[in-house]
């Protein structure tokens, strides 16, 4: 199999797998899958999974970190029509939910359903336009009463995943399925790997598959110990903000243009000489880079850059469209400068560059 089917192969079968947060178990054994074969595999307490690639030195230690958990729901209630009412796992927009279908994942087995609300004809006229909220809508899964929902397997706490399949589109370098956001994170963690086997490298690397992101950054709080790293770099996704109704200075990222480097979030601002350095082999490289400030969200870096006494963290990310919702769209291309970029940067970590990261 070819660099590139192998690629789109594992970016295939990492979105399409079901792993919600706190529910990651299934994406996890195939991140496993993947993990085995590029290195020591490990798992800590709260369910984040590692793989550890010794170089010619077991320090610096540099973390590679991606989320594994994707956006989903929860189930909250069972009505005594057999609808169900549900928790959102992770930040929705309620425009992008009305009329998807989703999986309740059951111990009897998965049972589909689709999101809906109050029609639109029962509706009074000046309300018509109002958006529906999520604590409004009910899931269907065709039952006429409680006891035939609960006939089906369904219980309160089961998880709940968008149903989208992952499809290649007319252009054939663009990609478009649930879960990129963050199985690309994985991905480039995974090809990492992968370019460094065989390959001398002034360090340790360890990638770590995250758990609950989406809902507080809670596995990025554990990860960190244990690995004990020295710089971490979290492999993310970013807003595309070339579609029709953003601003340039709200969203600068272009689709198909190259990774982006965050340069601020509302958790945390990179180290200045990991950044400055990421651009620097960019440049060297011949790998297109974007810059990003997002406002209003935050990354795994949130918590892991403040492990002990501070790790040098920065966010190297691949542009997408419509994330948190059931289609997104990836730029096959984004994708690979990304791995590439990253690649370039490890191998620069040696133990003197890392320790002037935080000098004077």
């Amino acid at each position: 199999m070819t660099q590139q089917d192998f690629r789109l192969q594992m970016l295939r079968r990492l979105t399409e797998a079901p792993g919600v947060p706190g529910y990651e178990g299934p994406v996890r054994r195939l991140v496993r899958e993947y993990f085995e074969e590029l290195g020591e595999v490990f798992q800590d307490a709260m369910g984040n999974l590692f793989c550890r690639k010794m170089g010619t030195s077991d320090r610096p230690r540099i973390l590679l970190a991606g989320h594994m958990d994707e956006i989903g729901f929860m189930v909250k209630y069972i009505t005594d029509q057999g609808m169900i009412r549900f928790v959102p796992l992770g930040g929705w927009f309620d425009q992008t939910l009305l009329g998807h279908r989703v999986v309740i994942k059951t111990h009897k087995g998965d049972v589909l359903g689709v999101i809906g609300a109050k029609p639109p004809h029962l509706i009074p006229a000046e309300e018509r336009n109002k958006v529906v909220k999520k604590k409004d809508m009910f899931i269907d899964v065709g039952a006429t009463s409680k006891e035939e929902a609960e006939s089906m397997g369904i219980r309160v706490g089961d998880p709940i995943i968008p149903h989208a399949s992952f499809e290649i589109m007319a252009n054939p370098k663009v990609y478009v399925s649930k879960a990129f956001d963050d199985r690309v994170g994985v991905a480039v963690a995974i090809e990492t790997l992968r370019a460094l086997q065989g390959v001398e490298h002034p360090n340790t690397v360890y990638g770590v598959a995250t758990v609950q992101e989406e809902v507080g950054l809670r596995g990025a709080a554990t990860a960190p110990w244990s690995v004990e790293p020295d710089v971490a770099i979290i492999l993310e996704v970013d807003i595309a903000g070339d579609t029709p109704g953003i601003k340039p200075e709200e969203a600068p990222v272009k689709f198909g243009k190259g990774p982006s480097l965050l340069v601020y979030d509302r958790v945390m601002i990179p180290n200045l000489k990991l950044r400055d350095l990421v651009i620097q082999v960019a440049e060297e490289e011949g790998i297109p880079l974007q810059f990003s400030a997002i406002e209003g969200g935050g990354t795994d870096g949130g918590r892991i850059h403040l492990y002990k006494t501070g790790v040098p963290t920065v966010v190297i990310s691949v542009p997408t469209r419509y994330i948190h919702s059931h289609s997104t769209l990836l730029h096959r291309e984004d994708f690979d400068q990304a791995v590439a970029l990253v690649s370039a940067v490890v191998k620069r970590l040696d133990a003197d560059t890392v320790a002037g990261l935080t000098r004077d």
